[in-house]
């Protein structure tokens, strides 16, 4: 979507915008098992991370293999050298988020930002101190938090921040803190540790006063095995007595210059293995829990609520999605109705289930395959030209915009009604895509029988779009020489289009279709508005060239007409309709 485009999406929601703002007044703080404002109004947190921009984790830039963020710095610097590896950075800072992301966020529906920090924008590595046991401060980090918590408190959003890379790192997931495994971890170091409540207490002190910021997400997914080192992950720990010590530690550092603000606390195992931790020890506090890959229903989170009600403390989805649209709405939907708020996993990457997607070029592309590789290595300066690329790329003014990520976080958690994904007006010519199918959820604006990925659910082995393509629905999408296309269709899936029909008449419309792999007998009805207009046609089969099948004589009536394409029989490749009046 190009930026005029999006400024009109922004403007088109300034009302929502202006209800959620209401929500908005003063400190939040906790009352049993919700969030309330100073006006002691319930308030859900509707929220979006930060991911990527002050800490790179490799699989967000198609990086995987590399990892850890000081692993990808080094690469850069074989390539280009110490100086312009630096000149990129400080770029990367100033370029990946920018007050357009926050306008933009607020327009969408989001009352809340969730920082994911990297402690060195803060302050010195315990090793690079010049003097042992003290805590240099770096301006740089507290400059930018600043700037976003402006653009948040003008649109009345509240900014939580998170500490996600502790000094030395708090798991055995390495990328996400940007571990250095050969140094000592946080719970490895006692300097670690204290440099960890230095800087908790420093940012509360600064932001003491700030009533746009919602809370202090202390610790980010810790993954420690503490009573038994082979519990990598830490989710098998019963006491988790280190984990507990040093976030009381923190809270007591916090409370001496705050008293006002929430402490946000996660378990072990990635926020969620909460054995040892509870009860609270302080007034204002939230259980925060993550959740990814597993099934959307209350039953998914049992032990939460049970936590909940066991302590009295409110709950907060402090990180979730990476997933398909069906599954983003019906999370939110579920904890929604648990009055529970939620900050998504994040803004913006490389791939279409995030509501901003970074674009790939050619040059960045060669670099990927030279450090994979598949391709030689770039020249400096061809290199150093790619990256500065890309780093013009994640800017939001330079990112494709996924709607239906935002529609399906938003307006699909409150309506079933399915909406044009674009305007379709059929007049004397018209052409309709096969991916331009109707924004809304699964069952109503389109059926498909994969719709999401559980992946942390034994046995179940679905993964929603598997072209990883145009959107984020169920439907599987691949790009083709000539565009993007509907592929793995199975029996029973359909797809729904809602078309202005300009005058009422016989039209001609060409299906362009295509087996698909090793597929025969497809087969296919169109209808409008529930009545059927082609029924049972055949699809070519064992032809994996374009064909197109001419359906003459079809009756469209004037005004909005909800065409469906069902796939009575699956195994075709679908790329679009075209209609002529006759």
């Amino acid at each position: 979507m190009q930026l005029s485009q999006l400024k009109f999406h922004v403007l088109a929601f300034t009302f929502f915008l202006a209800a959620l703002s209401a929500n908005g007044q003063g400190y939040l703080k906790t009352k049993g098992h919700i969030i309330v404002n100073e006006k002691n109004e319930k308030v859900i947190l509707r929220g979006m991370g930060l991911g990527g921009w002050m800490l790179q984790e490799g699989y967000m830039f198609r990086l995987g293999n590399i990892g850890q963020q000081y692993k990808i710095r080094a690469k850069i610097q074989e390539l280009i050298g110490p100086e312009k590896t630096q000149e990129f950075y400080d770029a990367w800072l100033t370029s990946h988020t920018n007050k357009l992301d926050i306008d933009s966020m607020a327009a969408w529906g989001f009352n809340s930002v969730r920082l994911p920090m990297h402690f060195d924008l803060y302050t010195l590595p315990v090793d690079q101190e010049p003097v042992a046991g003290q805590h240099t401060w770096l301006e740089k980090g507290f400059a930018l938090t600043d700037s976003l918590l402006n653009w948040c408190k003008a649109h009345h959003m509240y900014l939580i921040l998170d500490l996600h890379a502790t000094p030395g790192g708090q798991g055995n997931d390495l990328p996400i803190s940007d571990r250095h495994p050969e140094k000592p971890s946080l719970w490895e170091s006692e300097a670690n540790r204290d440099k960890t409540i230095a800087l908790w207490r420093k940012l509360a002190e600064r932001y003491a006063n700030e009533p746009w910021i919602g809370g202090y997400d202390i610790i980010n997914e810790p993954n420690w095995g503490f009573e038994d080192p082979e519990d990598k992950r830490g989710t098998k720990e019963t006491k988790n007595i280190p984990l507990k010590k040093l976030m009381v530690d923190i809270t007591k550092a916090i409370r001496e210059v705050d008293k006002k603000h929430i402490i946000i606390i996660e378990g072990n195992g990635f926020g969620n293995n909460y054995h040892g931790i509870l009860p609270a020890w302080d007034d204002n506090m939230v259980i925060s829990f993550h959740k990814y890959g597993n099934f959307t229903d209350a039953g998914s989170i049992r032990n939460f609520l049970d936590l909940r009600e066991q302590y009295n403390l409110p709950l907060w989805l402090g990180e979730s999605g990476e997933n398909s649209n069906n599954w983003f709405t019906n999370t939110i939907r579920m904890v929604e109705s648990n009055d529970i708020g939620w900050a998504w996993w994040q803004l913006k990457k490389i791939g279409i289930n995030n509501p901003l997607e970074i674009k790939v070029t050619p040059g960045y592309q060669a670099i990927l395959d030279y450090w994979s590789g598949k391709g030689p290595a770039p020249a400096p300066a061809e290199a150093y030209r790619a990256l500065m690329e890309f780093v013009g790329n994640t800017r939001l003014e330079n990112n494709i915009y996924h709607k239906d990520v935002t529609d399906a976080m938003f307006r699909q958690v409150v309506s079933d009604k399915p909406i044009p994904f674009t305007p379709h007006v059929i007049k004397d010519k018209a052409v309709i895509r096969a991916v331009d199918y109707d924004l809304g959820r699964n069952g109503i604006a389109y059926n498909d029988l994969d719709t999401a990925s559980y992946h942390y659910t034994p046995g179940v082995n679905t993964q929603g779009n598997r072209g990883y393509a145009y959107r984020n629905d169920g439907v599987d999408i691949r790009r083709e020489d000539n565009g993007f296309v509907v592929f793995h269709i199975e029996n029973g899936e359909w797809l729904q289009y809602t078309a202005q029909v300009a005058a009422a008449g016989n039209y001609t419309l060409q299906v362009k279709v295509k087996a698909d792999t090793d597929s025969t007998g497809a087969r296919l009805n169109i209808s409008s508005n529930g009545k059927v207009l082609a029924g049972n046609v055949a699809v070519p089969s064992g032809d994996k060239e374009w064909q197109v099948i001419t359906l003459k004589n079809i009756r469209l009536s004037k005004g909005e007409n909800r065409l469906r394409v069902e796939f009575v029989q699956g195994g075709c490749v679908f790329s679009e309709i075209a209609f002529e009046r006759k």
